[in-house]
């Protein structure tokens, strides 16, 4: 047996002892047989952002073999809004890659994610996951490499306060129990996604811990592997849903809301990203920040407050996005600054083995840590429709290859100071803004939408339907109304509490 396949947690990976990728109808079937899997679900994404749910009863080989191959019909116009009720028949048919084992089911169940189809049998232009799929083809054809992508999943855990060992106010980061009150829930959470085929890298408690009428208020983050951004995306999507359903099972209400209450911890949803050739990371080039990163960050500097559009979608998001809140407010990036709105994070470019140098016996060795290198989008949060977000970033860093003079508009968007410290005003009055509502995003994506909907990748619909979504929420001026109205604030944070 394949030692990789061995060891991982997907049932269906260990079974056929292939990696998903490989996976074929046939397999599939052998292991629905096999498994005396009594029903099958298909889930798919909808413009609202959540995983939706069609449930077969299998009873009947050809009846199997028939929805495997065929898909089924959904109502296009109840999924997103841009399709008209008129004619909104679409297909959904199955991705064999991302079969899994239900851990939710009561039956024994096997679930697949769909890609959706039109009436004439084609891929749907504006469907969330063919959107990602042709930024990543655009960005394969234009640079020659492929694009890459990670998140970081934040979201509040909130039960009633025990009032024993009570956490310290906004000192929650990597807190252990019994301080953390949610350790083994996320550890579960961790576990369930891993086997549906999530690639999780770790799992910790956050910095925002807080009591509030009653309840305990714990943040908590589970952060994944690099994959080809397609990947990513489906990932982070059943993560979400995994952890909704068991936090249900639980009696625990969870949100992934961007804000919960002024003066407390946001919850993003950070997106790294790398770029990769030929199995090699083309991030570093003999230790440093390559060119082609810098390039790629530029364009991410070029397209800032559009890409806000796509990864901070509701009013709540830019109550998150204020100084001193570890969130972005202006477009700069750095190298280990988590002020600005891109960061390079440490990559283990020192060249040194420092598991020699706490275990005394183990030999040094050079070892090839070039993979572990990615920047940081640190804008995005809950709100993001992830599809959208990860196609948007990857156009904004195919945009800095084609845009002349990349490297001297990276070098010049580039901080190495903390900005919002009161000695460094002059360079952050010279660094341009992030928008501060939906509406000012909606601008922002009105201005730069030419540069998304190139090669098709954005279709007009979708922009437009966007930018309709963000000026419906007329917020121009609510950070400012709201500042000193708590009770209103709560009442905005309950409207948009379950977003994404």
């Amino acid at each position: 047996m394949n030692n990789t396949a061995s060891m991982n947690r997907n049932e269906l990976v260990a079974y056929l002892e292939k990696p998903a990728a490989e996976f074929t109808k046939a397999d599939i079937i052998r292991y629905i047989k096999e498994n005396e899997i009594e029903m099958v679900n298909f889930m798919y994404p909808a413009g609202d952002g959540r995983l939706k749910t069609l449930n077969f009863v299998i009873n009947d080989a050809a009846y199997l073999d028939t929805i495997l191959t065929l898909g089924e019909r959904v109502d296009g116009s109840s999924l997103f809004s841009f399709i008209e009720a008129g004619s909104s028949d679409l297909y959904v048919v199955p991705r064999f890659s991302t079969a899994f084992k239900d851990p939710f089911a009561i039956q024994p169940t096997l679930t697949l994610l769909c890609s959706f189809f039109n009436k004439d049998g084609e891929p749907l232009e504006s469907a969330p996951e063919q959107t990602l799929h042709k930024a990543c083809t655009a960005f394969k054809q234009v640079t020659g490499m492929e694009f890459e992508a990670m998140g970081e999943l934040e979201y509040y855990v909130i039960a009633p306060d025990s009032h024993v060992f009570p956490a310290t106010d906004q000192r929650g980061y990597h807190e252990s129990a019994p301080y953390a009150k949610f350790n083994e829930f996320r550890t579960e959470c961790m576990l369930y996604i891993a086997r549906m085929g999530g690639q999780i890298k770790y799992g910790h408690s956050e910095v925002g811990n807080f009591t509030l009428n009653g309840l305990i208020y714990e943040q908590n983050e589970i952060e994944f592997l690099p994959c080809p951004a397609e990947q990513a995306a489906d990932q982070l999507m059943l993560a979400k849903w995994a952890i909704r359903n068991l936090g249900h099972q639980y009696g625990y209400n969870v949100t992934f809301a961007p804000k919960i209450t002024v003066g407390k911890a946001g919850s993003g949803l950070h997106v790294h990203m790398r770029i990769m050739k030929e199995g090699k990371n083309q991030m570093l080039a003999d230790g440093q920040l390559s060119e082609t990163a810098r390039k790629a960050i530029a364009g991410m500097m070029l397209l800032a407050p559009s890409i806000t559009a796509f990864g901070n979608t509701n009013p709540t998001s830019y109550f998150r996005l204020v100084p001193h809140q570890e969130a972005p407010t202006n477009i700069c990036w750095g190298d280990r600054n988590r002020s600005v709105l891109v960061r390079v994070p440490l990559g283990w470019t020192a060249k040194k083995d420092m598991c020699a140098a706490v275990n005394p016996m183990e030999r040094a060795r050079e070892i090839d840590t070039t993979l572990k290198q990615t920047v940081e989008m640190r804008s995005p949060d809950g709100s993001a429709d992830i599809y959208q977000l990860l196609a948007g970033l990857a156009v904004a860093c195919r945009h800095g290859f084609e845009v002349e003079h990349a490297l001297e508009i990276a070098d010049r968007c580039y901080v190495d100071v903390n900005i919002h410290q009161a000695e460094h005003q002059d360079r952050l009055k010279n660094l341009a803004q992030l928008p501060d509502s939906c509406m000012a995003s909606a601008q922002c994506l009105k201005a730069q939408r030419a540069v998304f909907e190139q090669y098709n990748v954005f279709s007009p619909n979708m922009i437009d339907g966007i930018i309709r979504k963000l000026e419906a929420y007329n917020d121009g001026s609510l950070r400012q109304e709201l500042a000193n109205d708590p009770e209103a604030m709560l009442q905005l944070v309950n409207t948009y509490f379950h977003c994404g």
